[in-house]
């Protein structure tokens, strides 16, 4: 065992793990001539958890640019996000496409 003055001094083991964030991946929204806005913007605002004014704002990227970008998301949460959008818009007979890629 080492004398007290000496264990002051000893080096000391760091664990240095650097913990890698997860990727993220974008979701979009693409354009369609049946999906009304409204819809858009309620999806944005129930599934995306989007502010009114935001969910607007990205609807409008949507229907001029033709795609907007619904969120930023781990790989699960995208694709849940994804398959969640899409189901609704069928469930309403909306053919919306929604879509996830890498950021």
């Amino acid at each position: 065992m080492l004398p007290l003055a000496e264990l002051d001094e000893a080096p000391v083991a760091e664990a240095e793990k650097k913990s890698e964030e997860p990727s993220l991946f974008k979701v979009l929204l693409h354009n369609d001539d049946y999906t009304t806005m409204e819809f858009v913007v309620w999806i944005l605002e129930s599934v995306f958890n989007m502010p009114e004014e935001q969910a607007v704002q990205v609807m409008l990227n949507v229907h001029i640019q033709g795609v907007g970008v619904a969120g930023f998301y781990t790989y699960e949460v995208a694709e849940m996000k994804v398959e969640k959008t899409i189901a609704l818009a069928r469930e309403q007979e909306f053919p919306l496409l929604a879509t996830m890629e890498p950021a």
